[in-house]
């Protein structure tokens, strides 16, 4: 019983990642290596242990204060969109699969699947307490609210990095343009945050509703670089 709750937890946690990835490698018209995803979604997870530390130690350091807006920034956007970047990097950055601008931001994207199902893992072992209807209905009110909410986050967050550091590819000046990715990234992710904290107690469709214009944003920077060859 304890095995197939756990397989039903790691189902669920796992899903809005598998929608969100199966949607985004149709932006590569040359599909990657599945073993190499397999590896940077694996880094992804293992980046979100680092970031866990280190947010866990700014929270005892400054007290656990109030979550605002440039506590969200430097405290949980900052450290996971570095965290998500290393994962990536680390594992592509001489690899010769790594042949085209756009390969940037599908490596991206799946580090950053990888770090939200780690988070979607803690979400939903919350909920392993309830059963019947109630668990049903909390399980399926989570895959939907991760789906289009911190997860979809992650995504297009990530993205965003890879963009620019295709861009610093083509440019020669890899540093300058990831830095400026991470930048962005991080202001994103952070208003985000802030945007859940003011309006958690109203309704969730504002912070959705900005996801879905930085969407626009992305989809158009995919465009830019499915074409362009290095």
């Amino acid at each position: 019983m304890v095995i197939i709750q756990l397989l039903a937890i790691a189902a669920v946690a796992l899903t809005p990642a598998l929608i969100w990835l199966a949607f985004f490698l149709r932006e590569d018209e040359h599909p990657e290596p599945p073993m190499l995803l397999a590896k940077i979604f694996a880094m992804g997870m293992l980046a979100s242990v680092p970031a866990l530390v280190l947010q866990l130690f700014f929270q005892n350091a400054l007290g656990n204060p109030d979550t605002g807006f440039a506590y969200s920034i430097f405290v949980f956007a900052a450290t996971e969109e570095l965290f998500k970047f290393f994962g990536a990097y680390v594992v592509v950055n001489n690899s010769p699969d790594f042949d085209e601008p756009v390969d940037a931001m599908i490596y991206m994207v799946t580090a950053g699947l990888g770090f939200a199902t780690v988070e979607n893992l803690f979400v939903v072992g919350s909920l392993a307490g309830l059963s019947g209807t109630a668990g049903l209905l909390a399980a399926g009110e989570t895959l939907f609210l991760r789906l289009v909410g911190a997860t979809l986050l992650h995504t297009l967050a990530s993205a965003m990095i890879g963009y620019y550091w295709a861009k610093g590819v083509l440019k020669e000046q890899r540093m300058k343009y990831i830095f400026l990715g991470v930048l962005v990234a991080i202001i994103v992710h952070g208003i985000f945050n802030y945007f859940v904290h003011i309006f958690e107690d109203i309704n969730l469709l504002f912070p959705t509703l900005f996801l879905v214009a930085v969407s626009f944003f992305v989809f158009a920077d995919f465009e830019k670089l499915k074409d362009i060859r290095p």
